[in-house]
């Protein structure tokens, strides 16, 4: 067999990348994005993209996502080809590293085409030495959804010091649901946990000025909203009630909180996710007119090369 050439793409290969045949039934292409328009809106960099090649011919392809300010990729969000063990062996080589998220359509089990795609990938990243963690929702909500009534049992006050909101972390992820957040309190501690989540909020570009704590008529703090914006998109960036309050359905409280925050600011869609596994957080999302866009399957970097 013809020797397996990996290496990233240099500056104007696109098109190259854009060669290998795309069925278009999952990841990014079943959305209708392309990698060059994305490339071109600054959404990837070409060191970051990487090919597999036999006799000049793309076999496998990945692409590595970061923000414009970052110096290190901070997701693996496009990963495809038509040889799963040249893709296995491409992510093996990369000294890339970064949490493989696989995007998928809505109900992709039942669809026989879209679930061996899906599977195939599934595959190649198990190959490769990745493990699936958690299947996630993510939402997208526009103004024909409707602003949610508030519930009105809440205060919302702004907290500009990161060391209190800090300590509020360490109190949500007492219990927590979120399987990311699961993870790195067993790899690393519940203070890792506190600061990852405080790191990626920082990290948002959208203004610090928007986070709220949320407290009940008794002064007793509730938990934290947290409305934000990606570098593309709207979002909801964090929504957690601290554990003496939960089971009263506060968390929709501080959804609809973030949800007039945003729709405040004219904003034309509002996208969020959640754990498929937390049903409750996916069932106030429901209740407050967030339809299910896409659904993820996570796979943590934890490669063995």
């Amino acid at each position: 067999m013809t020797e397996l050439v990996i290496r990233p793409l240099a500056a104007g290969e696109e098109l190259l990348f854009e060669s290998l045949p795309d069925s278009g039934l999952v990841g990014f292409a079943a959305f209708g994005d392309t990698y060059s328009e994305m490339a071109a809106a600054g959404e990837y960099r070409p060191e970051w993209t990487w090919v597999a090649l036999r006799d000049g011919v793309v076999v496998a392809r990945a692409a590595w996502w970061a923000g414009p300010k970052d110096d290190s990729p901070l997701a693996l969000d496009w990963f495809d080809f038509t040889d799963a063990g040249a893709a296995a062996q491409l992510l093996r080589t990369s000294p890339l590293h970064a949490q493989y998220s696989l995007k998928l359509p809505p109900g992709w089990r039942d669809i026989p085409a879209v679930r061996e795609q899906a599977q195939a990938r599934i595959d190649a990243a198990v190959a490769a030495g990745l493990s699936p963690l958690v299947e996630r929702f993510r939402y997208r909500w526009t103004p024909d959804c409707g602003v949610p009534v508030r519930p009105g049992r809440l205060e919302f006050r702004p907290e500009p010091d990161d060391g209190a909101v800090l300590d509020v972390f360490r109190r949500i992820h007492q219990g927590s649901l979120d399987a990311h957040v699961r993870r790195t309190i067993a790899t690393s501690g519940l203070e890792a946990a506190a600061q990852e989540e405080l790191d990626y909020l920082r990290w948002l570009p959208s203004p610090r000025e928007w986070w709220r704590l949320a407290y009940n008529s008794a002064g007793q703090l509730v938990g934290l909203s947290v409305p934000g914006r990606h570098y593309g998109d709207p979002l909801i960036g964090y929504i957690g009630v601290v554990p003496e309050h939960r089971g009263h359905g506060y968390a929709y409280d501080l959804l609809v909180e973030a949800t007039h925050k945003l729709a405040d600011e004219g904003v034309d869609r509002i996208v969020a996710g959640t754990d498929q596994t937390n049903v409750p957080m996916a069932a106030h999302f429901a209740r407050a007119g967030y339809p299910i866009a896409q659904e993820r399957i996570d796979f943590p970097m934890t490669l063995s090369r």
